[in-house]
């Protein structure tokens, strides 16, 4: 089996032609191609990746299938055979172990990509090649993968295709009111925000286990296709099976839970790419893994706004309430007041001096997994902006990318506009 690209020069030689063959048809609101149907009239969904989210995924699909949905999961795709044959089976689908051959099944209409965190990019990459609209799991990339992060950004852009980035909380109906009243100017000027995420967990044997102690490389299990561009290492079954307590393949937090808190925030905002970053943490309670349990970053915008993103893994209170995950509710801060969430509505609190009223505005759903999925398939049909799109992905990623490597060297981290690229 032919391997991921493993360097960047390999990397944008295939994304240039990636770039040139989607040229002739860029991404337009309301443009987007009419997708080939099924056999039976239905989108066909194709799942790369048979892990636990991925089950889940795929539960949910059953359910709005179940609820009238014209959908139907027709393929699904896993590098190790006992997990791809028993979802296979559960599903109806046909199994697939390399995701290219799954692009290629002219059933597949939509690419869901739920695979380790160094994988989706290329995998995504692949699917708008093969001209398919894609949902792709948080993160969009790796920490050490900006280069991929911008390029994937430019490849949706110039695609006729909806792209879903699954974060799913953006589909709360919640931070669509905020970002409304943050633009009407009930908050003036924003100035600061917070966010965060709290929970107790390690990912180790109790939240990754492991399917099979004895599982070795072979014609039921690619471990190089597992590794892709991420540094050759000797199989190991903990690394395969647990892969998100490694830096190899997983940020930690900062990645894997943040993109769920800082994205709406940064959305209500409207903010740009970061100027500076700065970040603390560390194995502060589990120290089995190599990616850190707690972590805390302060992010600059050009725009005099500072918002600071804050967790841990050790414990799971949250000060601010939970709104559908352990997430800290957003605080928006503006000159002349507050916005955030407590239980079922939206409250503005007034800031010392201001002359605006307390108010509260209903909020009712929670956004989750199945109201994204809708939401997608409602931009295929209609051609509408998805709750998630790849350019907030883009500026989301990047001030979380700069957070781990400032981190990790012990520096600031900061954003080169002109050059886009990240300093440090």
């Amino acid at each position: 089996m032919k391997k991921v690209p493993t360097t960047r020069r390999e990397f944008l030689r295939d994304t240039g032609v990636l770039a040139a063959a989607a040229a002739a048809g860029p991404q337009l609101l309301g443009k987007t191609k009419a997708f080939a149907q099924t056999a039976n009239g239905k989108l066909g969904i194709g799942v790369i990746g048979c892990g636990g989210r991925a089950r889940s995924h795929m539960d949910t699909l059953e359910k709005i299938k179940e609820e009238g949905a014209a959908i139907e999961i027709v393929a699904v795709c896993d590098v190790y055979r006992p997990r791809m044959e028993a979802s296979a089976e559960k599903h109806q689908a046909k199994g697939y172990m390399d995701h290219r051959e799954l692009l290629a099944d002219p059933n597949v209409d939509i690419a869901a990509v739920i695979t380790p965190d160094h994988l989706h990019a290329y995998q995504a990459l692949d699917a708008l090649k093969a001209e398919k609209h894609v949902y792709c799991e948080k993160p969009i990339t790796h920490w050490r993968q900006f280069e991929v992060t911008r390029e994937l950004n430019k490849a949706v852009k110039k695609s006729d295709r909806v792209f879903q980035v699954g974060a799913q909380g953006m589909s709360d109906p919640a931070w669509k009111k905020m970002k409304e009243l943050v633009r009407q100017g009930l908050i003036g000027q924003p100035i600061h925000a917070e966010c965060g995420y709290f929970r107790v967990g390690d990912w180790g044997e109790r939240g990754m286990p492991v399917d099979d102690p004895e599982a070795k490389p072979g014609p039921d299990l690619n471990w190089d296709a597992f590794l892709g561009d991420s540094p050759p290492r000797p199989y190991d079954v903990s690394r395969f099976f647990r892969w998100r307590m490694y830096e190899d393949y997983s940020g930690g937090p900062a990645t894997d839970l943040f993109p769920h808190s800082l994205s709406p925030v940064v959305d209500i905002l409207g903010v740009s790419m970061p100027e500076l970053v700065v970040a603390t943490g560390g194995k502060f309670r589990y120290e089995e893994r190599e990616v850190p349990d707690t972590f805390n970053m302060l992010i600059d915008y050009p725009e005099k706004i500072t918002v600071a993103v804050l967790g841990t893994q050790g414990n799971d209170y949250v000060a601010m309430g939970n709104r559908g995950a352990p997430g800290r509710i957003p605080v928006i801060r503006g000159w002349e007041g507050s916005l955030t969430v407590q239980g079922e509505e939206v409250v503005f609190i007034p800031a010392e001096g201001s002359k605006k009223e307390a108010q509260r505005f209903p909020a009712e759903a929670v956004g989750d997994t199945k109201l994204h999925w809708k939401n997608l398939l409602d931009c295929i049909q209609n051609g509408a902006r998805p709750n998630n799109p790849m350019d907030l992905a883009y500026h989301v990623q990047t001030a979380l990318q700069m957070g781990v490597l400032g981190l990790r060297q012990g520096k600031v981290a900061r954003f080169d506009a002109l050059e886009e690229k990240i300093l440090v």
